[in-house]
């Protein structure tokens, strides 16, 4: 049987019917774990037990899983288990294979260092990778070794803790005016002008505008309902909820964009409450690519007189933007976007000149009365007088010298 021996500071030791010492830890995950093999003598069982207090102390311990653990099968296996968008679980499986795993896959969770991830992210841009896609393959790494180190406990650390690698710069996304729109509705054939009227003065993504139905239109109140989207996936289309709860909305359409919806619905759309309203020409769903051919993209902006790069999503920042200027609140813009975050709005609010342009007319109506009347310029111009009279030792009266040394004249 085997022998206890005496009680230690941390952690335990034991003699074996062996012979031999086994030696065993709490670790500060609250696991009670054994040394991975025997020792001959007692006294290196202890040595082992200091060895291990000391990385706890240095905060450099690991739970010994974090070695048996390799990122190929655990980075796979928590994009498998996430509850993801079907569209987001694949971009996120193409990021995993296409940029981590096959450098960092092979490694144990604990071997991947602060110094593993910033020769990684070399390796990447050296590789021709965007900057965009390395922070999005990091970030993503950063969420799954989150998953190691929360809620598994497997790492102490999450080494993707660099400052930065979060982050990348992206040049501001151009915003048509509201005659560019009316110029890029024009060139579109007359099955898409409504598309793209609806789509820069309701702010509805490509995804929600490919699955609204007749049924999603209230012509009497002039509302959409956004109740789902239009996936474009790998298998083929899906029809699935919004992003989030907050994507699930009723928007108001300004008379222009429901002008244009009537008259789509009266030629492209059938009768039945469930028939999609924007199809292409074969009335079947919208595909993205299948759209940008029909109508000529590229040859409609110049003929619009767009810029090169404008994108479809970009009608959106239109219809946004106003909507900012119109004076809504920033739990109006979140709610008319479909976001559940404030930032987002808050962007659009700062980004309109209307609300401080406004500031400035005020400022001026003020500003040219107290001129036009000209009392408290004159009054100023008094006061200043009166403290800069000189006096007999040529400072002026010695009172108000005085205070000019402790504070500022009154103007």
């Amino acid at each position: 049987m085997a022998n206890q021996k005496r009680h230690r500071r941390f952690g335990n030791i034991r003699k074996l019917p062996s012979g031999r010492y086994q030696a065993r830890y709490l670790g500060p995950d609250g696991i009670t774990r054994n040394a991975d093999h025997t020792f001959e003598t007692e006294k290196l069982a202890a040595q082992w037990l200091t060895l291990i207090e000391s990385e706890i102390i240095r905060g450099e311990w690991q739970a010994p899983e974090a070695g048996e653990v390799h990122l190929s099968g655990y980075g796979k296996e928590w994009i498998a288990h996430r509850k993801l968008q079907p569209r987001t679980r694949e971009n996120y499986e193409d990021l995993f294979r296409l940029h981590i795993e096959p450098i960092l896959g092979h490694l144990s969770l604990g071997a991947i260092k602060p110094q593993t991830i910033r020769s990684w992210r070399g390796k990447l841009l050296a590789s021709g990778t965007t900057e965009s896609q390395a922070v999005k393959s990091y970030s993503l790494l950063r969420a799954i070794l989150n998953t190691a180190v929360r809620e598994d406990e497997i790492l102490k650390q999450n080494p993707c803790r660099i400052p930065g690698y979060d982050r990348y710069h992206t040049p501001e996304r151009p915003v048509a005016t509201v005659a560019q729109v009316l110029a890029l509705a024009e060139q579109m054939p007359p099955r898409y002008v409504a598309l793209i009227t609806v789509a820069a003065f309701s702010g509805l993504r490509w995804g929600e505008l490919a699955a609204l139905r007749r049924c999603d239109v209230d012509l009497a109140a002039g509302t959409v309902r956004v109740p789902r989207k239009l996936a474009a996936l790998k298998s083929g289309l899906e029809f699935g909820p919004p992003k989030s709860a907050a994507g699930i909305r009723v928007v108001a359409l300004p008379a222009v964009a429901r002008k244009a919806l009537i008259s789509h619905l009266g030629k492209f759309t059938g009768a039945h409450p469930e028939a999609l309203i924007f199809t292409g020409d074969k009335d079947m769903p919208l595909r993205t690519g299948n759209f940008r051919r029909a109508v000529k993209w590229a040859k409609s902006l110049a003929d619009a007189g767009m810029p090169a790069g404008f994108h479809f999503h970009d009608l959106r920042h239109t219809g946004n933007n106003i909507a900012a200027a119109s004076g809504a609140s920033t739990r109006e813009l979140m709610h008319r976007m479909g976001h559940a975050s404030m930032r987002a709005a808050l962007i659009y609010r700062h980004a309109t000149s209307e609300p401080d342009r406004e500031i400035a007319e005020i400022m001026d109506k003020r500003i040219t009365k107290i001129a036009e009347n000209g009392k408290p310029a004159k009054a100023a111009g008094d006061r200043l007088a009166k403290r800069s009279k000189p006096t007999d030792d040529g400072t002026g009266d010695g009172k108000a010298g005085k205070h000019r040394r402790d504070r500022p004249a009154d103007i």
